[in-house]
C-alpha cells in the first residue's frame, strides 16, 4: 500500500503483473460504513468471517466503477489531436462498455461503435475508447451515454459528422423486473454528414460487417 497525494494506491504484484488501484481513503471509509449498515438491513451479519471485509471491498469496487467522474473526456481528445487532410469515415467499433444503471445501480454492458469524418483534425485511435470509458464509468442511462459520447467528439474535434451506436444488455431487465434474458437495447445518435441517409447507411453496414 502506498500513499499518493490525498488518496491511496494498492499495488498487487504477482508473476510480473502489476495491478494498481487508486482510491480516495476518506470516501472508502464513508462508503464502507454505509454498506455495513446495508448488510445488516438485509438480514445478514456484517461481523461474520466472510463479510468482515465486504464493505471495504464494495466501496473500492464502487469507486473504480465510477472513476469516470474524475476524467475529462474533452481533454483526453485534445491531448492527441493531429492536423491531417483526411475526410473519409473513421470508425472504431466493438468498443466494450461496462456501466451502472442509475436507476438500480446494476450493471449494463455491451459494445459501442463510434465514427467521425475529420475536418482538419484526427485523433489518436485509442482516445475514442477512452472517451467511451470516461462516460461509461459513471451512473448512467444508455440514452445519455450515447449522446454524451457524440457531443464530446463533435464539440472537441469539430468534425464533419459523428455517429455513435451502442448495443447493451441491462441486468436490471435480466435479473429483476421483466427478467428477459436475451433482450438487447440499441441506441444511436448522429450529427452532420451522418444525418445523410447514404452516409449513415454506409456506417451501419460497416459496423455490421466482418472485414477480412
Amino acid at each position: 500500500m502506498k500513499n499518493i497525494g490525498d488518496g491511496m494506491v494498492n499495488v498487487d504484484e504477482m508473476e510480473g503483473y502489476q495491478k494498481i488501484d487508486k482510491y480516495n481513503a476518506e470516501s472508502i471509509e464513508i462508503i464502507s460504513a454505509h454498506y455495513r449498515k446495508i448488510i445488516s438491513a438485509i438480514g445478514e451479519d456484517p461481523d461474520r468471517e466472510g463479510l468482515l471485509k465486504t464493505p471495504e471491498r464494495v466501496a473500492k469496487s464502487l469507486q473504480f466503477l465510477t472513476h469516470g467522474y474524475d476524467l475529462d473526456p474533452e481533454k483526453i481528445l485534445r491531448d492527441a489531436m493531429f492536423r491531417e487532410d483526411y475526410k473519409q469515415m473513421v470508425i472504431v467499433k466493438d468498443i466494450e462498455i461496462y456501466s451502472l444503471c442509475e436507476h438500480h445501480m446494476l450493471p449494463f454492458f455491451g459494445k459501442a461503435h463510434v465514427a467521425y469524418i475529420p475536418n482538419q483534425y484526427i485523433v489518436g485511435l485509442s482516445k475514442i475508447p477512452r472517451v467511451v470509458d470516461a462516460f461509461a464509468r459513471r451512473l448512467q442511462v444508455q440514452e445519455r451515454l450515447t449522446t454524451q459520447i457524440k457531443n464530446c467528439i463533435q464539440h472537441t474535434l469539430k468534425p464533419l459528422g459523428v455517429a455513435v451506436v451502442i448495443e447493451a444488455q441491462h441486468l436490471c431487465m435480466q435479473m429483476r423486473g421483466i427478467q428477459k434474458q436475451n433482450s438487447i437495447t440499441t441506441t444511436s445518435d448522429f450529427t452532420g454528414a451522418f444525418l445523410n441517409e447514404t452516409t449513415r447507411a454506409e456506417f451501419i453496414h460497416l459496423i455490421g460487417s466482418k472485414l477480412k
